[in-house]
């Protein structure tokens, strides 16, 4: 797929002001600070098209950007962000939760997870949720340029090996780096033959 436009719609705190579409959307989420920013610019070729902050919980609102007027890439806030409030950590919970539950044209929610890190009991939670209301997922393992191919495979499979102590298969898992490119064409690809099926 090639990215030929990319422009924010809206940010809201209520998906009853989400956009009134049957197009499909493609969600991306994340622990705080997974690099959920800096992979979108990535996939879209925009620099600044998402908010790249050093604070992890940069994003508080529920971000749509229209793909080539044909599908939308949402960005939702991180979880787990330790420095907001208990109120502000759950309100934001519900109203994702709610997105999550709600959106009739939500095909795909891409769950990132940082490859420096060994699994998280906070994302294996939420992948649980995700598969207990039945919601589709992949896997995206961001700053992978962090690790060697080595090291990246042996976590992959490690990554792999935890899932199996819950699931039936594994979800499909996407390798990226927002530095060099990595995954890029892989994840577009993805997205146009879901949208085409």
């Amino acid at each position: 797929m090639i990215i030929k436009e990319a422009e924010f719609v809206i940010s809201c705190t209520d998906i009853d002001k989400c956009p009134k579409s049957k197009l499909p959307e493609y969600a991306f989420i994340g622990r705080s600070n997974v690099g959920k920013s800096s992979l979108i610019n990535m996939l879209t070729g925009r620099n600044f098209l998402a908010k790249v902050s050093v604070k992890p919980g940069k994003t508080r609102v529920i971000n749509h950007f229209l793909i080539n007027k044909d599908w939308y890439l949402v960005d939702l806030p991180g979880y787990g962000f330790a420095h907001a409030s208990k109120v502000d950590r759950q309100k934001w919970e519900q109203f994702i939760r709610k997105f999550l539950l709600h959106r009739e044209n939500l095909f795909c929610i891409f769950v990132l997870i940082d490859s420096r890190h060994e699994p998280q009991r906070i994302d294996l939670d939420f992948m649980e949720w995700l598969g207990e209301k039945e919601i589709p997922f992949v896997i995206v393992f961001t700053k992978t340029d962090k690790l060697s191919k080595t090291k990246m495979s042996q976590f992959e499979l490690e990554y792999a090996e935890k899932l199996m102590e819950t699931w039936a298969e594994t979800p499909q898992m996407f390798i990226s780096s927002s530095e060099t490119g990595l995954g890029r064409d892989e994840i577009l690809d993805f997205i146009e033959r879901v949208n085409k099926s």
